[in-house]
């Protein structure tokens, strides 16, 4: 696997104010603690205990740990970085987010800082209670009122408790918008997106937002529903979360959106509204969850996303629901009139919006149908990594007991051992194959404009034909491999959404139907704006993955020597480096 470059960034330093604060604080607090040693003004460095802030009077969520000293770490004799190994956060780390222009307050996202030291997750008790998670549209009233009454629970506590739901909120903001950064290698963000890290993270973010919830109700086999927007019964916002009265309510969202209009699993703000019945969305939405889930997903990194290991830039390469239909249900719930899609249609303020944890519940659902649909049907690559960076990579965050829990990947891949389980909905779409179009391709053969690695998307879609290595291999060699497209170099300057789609052996694109089989895949990426307020973005660089083995057969293309790939741009500007087909085992 070839490894992304690493980035450096530049971060802020902590506000004045709060340094002088603390460092009045912290001066008193040494009369008291003659026992230790001389203590830095630096509120994040190792010799000022956490039981200062504690005894200081300062709350703790309002110090920042990003400045240059917290950040700084002595070079490696060769001046590069440490290469391998799993992504392991500091609490003290935690810096300012890069937060897109005008966006809305609070404007900082890492947690309050502990008294000790994090300790490790434990598995609950299997005598626990195991909590049933059920879809929002069946699981009853009486429930939902449940989830109403622990998110107003959660808005009633202090903002400095991490119980808060300003809080549970703020995970998202820091582990997505570079406010943590790897340890060994400071320089470097994390940012859980875009890799092998999405699955694992928000199955602990939700895990832990449950058991607060249950505490909060004190009811110890609570389990928190899910959106169910992949099955036509779910594929509406649920009607609790548009009732202005309720806690579950949020005003910025998109009201064009509001039940019962069905979700558009491929939704692009730019593009607006597609001008298809009902039933004709739950039909090209079935199909959509067919591509991500089984035609596209047929290997670990396909589904999960690229490897992201210490000392390596972030954002490698998503997976296929990560891209969508994930990306895009963020992007259809979040208000149109913001200038950033607030608050489900970007990172920083998606948490903010009680929909959020329904619907990463759905993923993490999907992640369980992935592996039970490969049980089930002899899909030898539907199965989790081995790979011990990822296996033992970890995440910080407070229990339902307000400690703070060093988790690991590893902890959290049995969800019988995590106690909850969910019922409630089939998979309507694991048999919703796309259909083929017919004389998509007919210019195949003739003479092409050459295509010079790298190129802009632009306007005008841009046609290649790619060479395949093999052909017409026999059933046995595609079990052992996926064959499959590389789009690489993709980048982007994060100052907007983007959007392309991939078409194979298609070059008349336009005459294939929404949902059509052609359309192999969708690059969806949110926008990433710095925090400086000029309007730029983050640079990405990344990559994405489309299979082959069955989109080759279902196309007859399976004996032919190349295949002809189309891009076509659908908002944003990107630049791409190249096509090239690989055989991956995994």
């Amino acid at each position: 696997m070839k490894r992304g470059e690493a980035m450096a960034r530049r971060h802020c330093a902590p506000v004045v104010a709060c340094v002088f604060l603390l460092a009045a604080a912290a001066a008193a607090a040494t009369v008291v603690y003659t026992a230790f040693p001389p203590v830095s003004l630096n509120p994040c460095t190792y010799s000022l205990p956490r039981a200062l802030l504690a005894v200081s009077g300062v709350d703790p969520y309002i110090v920042s740990c990003g400045g240059d000293d917290a950040l700084t770490a002595s070079p490696l004799p060769d001046g590069k970085n440490n290469i391998g190994g799993p992504i392991v956060t500091n609490i003290r780390t935690c810096s300012k987010p890069k937060l897109p222009p005008n966006p809305l307050p609070p404007f900082y996202c890492c947690p309050p800082m502990s008294a000790s030291e994090p300790i490790n997750f434990t598995l609950p008790d299997p005598a626990e209670p195991l909590r049933v998670r059920r879809p929002v549209h069946a699981v009853g009233a009486e429930h939902m009122a449940k989830y109403e009454r622990a998110i107003a629970l959660m808005k009633a506590l202090p903002p400095s408790d991490p119980r808060s739901f300003y809080q549970q909120a703020n995970i998202h903001c820091a582990y997505c918008t570079g406010s943590y950064h790897q340890n060994g290698n400071p320089e470097l963000d994390v940012q859980i997106h875009f890799s092998w890290f999405f699955y694992p993270f928000h199955r602990a973010y939700i895990y832990f937002f449950e058991r607060i919830a249950a505490k909060l109700l004190d009811e110890p086999g609570f389990a928190l529903p899910f959106w169910s927007w992949d099955v036509p019964e779910g594929m509406q916002l649920p009607p609790e979360f548009a009732n202005a009265s309720s806690p579950l309510y949020d005003p910025v969202r998109n009201p064009r959106h509001a039940p019962p209009k069905v979700v558009d699993l491929e939704f692009v703000r730019e593009q607006g509204e597609n001008n298809l019945t009902a039933d004709q969305q739950i039909q090209q939405n079935l199909r959509v969850m067919y591509k991500q889930m089984i035609g596209n997903a047929a290997l670990p990194t396909l589904f999960h996303g690229q490897p992201f290991r210490a000392g390596e830039a972030d954002q490698p390469g998503a997976g296929t629901v990560e891209m969508f239909p994930h990306n895009t249900v963020h992007t259809w719930t979040g208000d149109m009139a913001q200038p950033n899609v607030e608050n489900m249609g970007v990172y920083y303020s998606a948490g903010r919006d009680p929909t959020f944890y329904p619907h990463h519940n759905n993923i993490d659902r999907l992640w369980v149908a992935w592996r039970d649909i490969g049980a089930s049907r002899g899909y030898r690559g539907h199965v989790d990594f081995t790979d011990p960076d990822w296996l033992d990579s970890s995440f910080l965050f407070y229990d339902e007991e307000a400690r703070l829990v060093r988790v690991t990947v590893r902890d959290m891949l049995d969800i019988e051992k995590l106690r909850y389980r969910f019922e409630g909905v089939g998979t309507p779409w694991v048999d919703a194959r796309p259909p083929t179009t017919t004389d998509v391709n007919s210019k195949k053969g003739l003479l092409m404009k050459s295509v010079r690695f790298p190129v802009s998307l632009d306007d005008v879609a841009v046609t290649a034909e790619v060479r395949r290595p093999r052909v017409s291999r026999s059933r046995r060699e595609k079990e052992v491999e996926e064959e499959v497209l590389v789009v690489e170099g993709i980048e982007t300057d994060g100052a907007e959404r983007v959007k392309f789609d991939v078409y194979v052996n298609a070059m008349d694109h336009e005459k294939v139907e929404p949902g059509g089989r052609e359309m192999a895949e969708s690059f969806v990426c949110l926008s990433h704006p710095r925090m400086d307020g000029t309007g730029k973005g983050m640079a990405i660089k990344t990559s994405m993955r489309v299979a082959l083995n069955q989109l080759l057969e279902d196309l007859g293309a399976d004996g032919d020597e190349t295949v002809t790939v189309t891009l076509v741009p659908r908002h944003g500007q990107v630049k791409i480096g190249g096509l090239r087909i690989v055989y991956m085992v995994e």
